[in-house]
């Protein structure tokens, strides 16, 4: 199987998924990462993973930069439950500093969401130097933009995660 930007890839049999070779992606610093595609099989529209993919490999860091104050927002919420004393408590002074705290997640996860716009989302798991446990969630529409930032979750959208429509187009939600 083949896939427009990400090239041969190879099926996990029991999940249903395709995972691809390593490819380095521009907007994460040019880290190699191996892409996991979701539901790709039964999508009668699989041209918009295709689109959504190439959008996705074709961002530079401006998505990101756009997205710091989300990300600040975030670390600052988790960082409130820290006594400045413990070992956990992490200092980051302004929004640009915040991406020197975020290892990148290596597998970005493309799938189609299943209500609403039903558009294709590709969410990255990474791991932050202030939330050890939960981690990180970044999750771009149609490989455009950030949409949601948070703690990582199986949702896509803060609409979805706290089944409120009105936060559809919110980015982040403490």
């Amino acid at each position: 199987m083949e896939i427009p930007g990400l090239g041969k890839l190879e099926k996990d049999e029991e999940l249903g998924w395709y995972y691809s070779a390593s490819i380095p992606v521009e907007v994460l610093n040019g880290q190699p990462c191996r892409f996991v595609v979701e539901g790709y099989d039964e999508d009668l529209q699989k041209e918009d993973f295709h689109i959504a993919i190439k959008n996705f490999l074709s961002l530079g860091r401006t998505v990101l930069n756009e997205a710091a104050p989300y990300v600040f927002q975030y670390y600052e919420d988790c960082n409130s439950h820290w006594d400045p004393e413990d070992d956990e408590f992490v200092t980051i002074a302004t929004p640009n500093e915040v991406w020197r705290h975020v290892q990148f997640g290596q597998e970005p996860s493309v799938s189609r969401r299943h209500r609403k716009d039903k558009s294709i989302y590709i969410s990255l798991e990474c791991n932050c130097d202030w939330e050890q446990e939960h981690g990180l969630q970044i999750v771009f529409r149609n490989g455009l933009k950030v949409n949601k930032i948070g703690p990582f979750g199986s949702h896509l959208t803060n609409a979805d995660a706290f089944a409120d429509d009105a936060l559809e187009d919110v980015v982040y939600r403490h």
